[in-house]
């Protein structure tokens, strides 16, 4: 397996970042920020060089490449596999209600006895994260590893697009499906928030939208614990993320982001799932461990050791971006210490993350977390 990475900037224009030769990936990853996006004019650059690819990408909050972060860049990554064939799939997604059926046709679209593992860049506003999760895995099984995650606008929770061999268009899904003996797949994904407040019940809610929290308007009860900051909503909502779970597994906790609210109805709409009955407790920052997160989030995805050249796609949190500020490119550097600066690093800031669970295995939607997928070929 081979890695070429370069980047595209105002000041510098396309560049690249090391001296590797690839001359016919099967796969190549970009990853740019939302302005950048709205044309075609760098997926065509990409095009050009790479004419018998397939080429991946969304805008994004962030652009991660190697251990820096960058905003209003285009980072790339062309990856050259030995022996190991991809296929590509993608739908167009129109109602957020229509997030399962996306992912039972993505699932259909890349089932075969010798599939190994899916990545998957998703619009990040139209689409219910945990749902699509489940209508793919409802295809290919839940011992078949998903990883990838939501396109980013920024804070603004405005407009995100996905590029599938084509221009980046709103309300696209792109999956990579991964197939044969060769590839060898780790993922990894850990938070480092800490929970806070009282634990609520959530005693009413569809899908991904919460309406009441121990029968109390849950926008209500939010607003609350925001104080002044509940003005800024839904972007200060990356602040505080609400972690819901199971009431007979603690261990089976999932982090949700805030993606809008309606003051008519007291709701809030999240990128994943808020299911009837579950726990739910506020939760808020802890610097040191973010950053300490992130490492074990590499630590996890590269268990096994294996050697070789190693692409490391990271995928985090728009809040967790937010929050760090100026300190963001330290949980990247992180994730480079651990893997070491040998393996190609590149990702983006997102409005959801998907992982297996740390603890259940399960495949879900997360946010607010460093997700980590590594690809290697033995």
């Amino acid at each position: 397996m081979l890695v070429k990475q370069m980047m595209w900037n105002e000041e510098e224009g396309w560049q690249n970042l090391d001296s590797t030769q690839v001359d016919s990936p099967q796969l190549v990853l970009f990853f740019a920020s939302p302005k950048l996006m709205e044309s075609p004019e760098h997926y065509d650059v990409i095009r050009e060089k790479y004419p018998d690819a397939d080429i991946i990408g969304c805008s994004s909050a962030g652009e991660i490449v190697m251990d820096e972060v960058w905003d209003d860049s285009v980072v790339v990554s062309a990856v050259q596999f030995d022996n190991t064939p991809i296929r590509v799939a993608s739908v167009l997604i129109g109602e957020v209600d229509g997030s399962f059926q996306a992912g039972e046709q993505l699932g259909a679209e890349l089932l075969t006895d010798d599939l190994k593992g899916i990545l998957v860049v998703s619009e990040g506003l139209q689409v219910n994260g945990s749902e699509l999760v489940k209508g793919i895995l409802s295809l290919v099984g839940e011992n078949v590893p998903v990883t990838g995650g939501l396109a980013g606008d920024g804070p603004s929770f405005g407009v995100t697009r996905v590029s599938c061999n084509g221009a980046p268009e709103e309300g696209r899904i792109a999956a990579v499906g991964f197939y044969g003996q060769s590839i060898q797949i780790g993922h990894g994904s850990v938070g480092g928030w800490d929970t806070f407040g009282p634990e609520r019940v959530v005693t009413r809610s569809e899908g991904n939208v919460l309406y009441e929290l121990d029968g109390k308007p849950a926008l209500e009860l939010y607003k609350k614990y925001l104080g002044d900051e509940a003005e800024n909503l839904p972007g200060s909502g990356l602040l505080y993320p609400l972690m819901v779970r199971k009431p007979e597994d603690p261990e089976s906790g999932v982090v949700r982001t805030l993606l809008a609210v309606s003051e008519e109805n007291q709701s809030m709409t999240f990128a994943g799932d808020i299911p009837q009955g579950e726990i739910a407790q506020l939760m808020r920052a802890n610097f040191e461990r973010l950053i300490d997160g992130a490492g074990a989030a590499a630590k996890i995805a590269d268990e096994d050791g294996i050697e070789g050249e190693k692409l490391a796609i990271l995928i985090s949190c728009v809040g967790r971006k937010m929050i760090l500020g100026q300190r963001t490119a330290d949980e990247v550097e992180a994730v480079q210490e651990l893997l070491g600066e040998e393996v190609s690093q590149i990702g983006f800031y997102s409005y959801g993350e998907i992982s297996p669970h740390v603890s259940t295995g399960k495949c879900e939607l997360h946010n607010q977390t460093m997700t980590i997928t590594i690809f290697s070929e033995n």
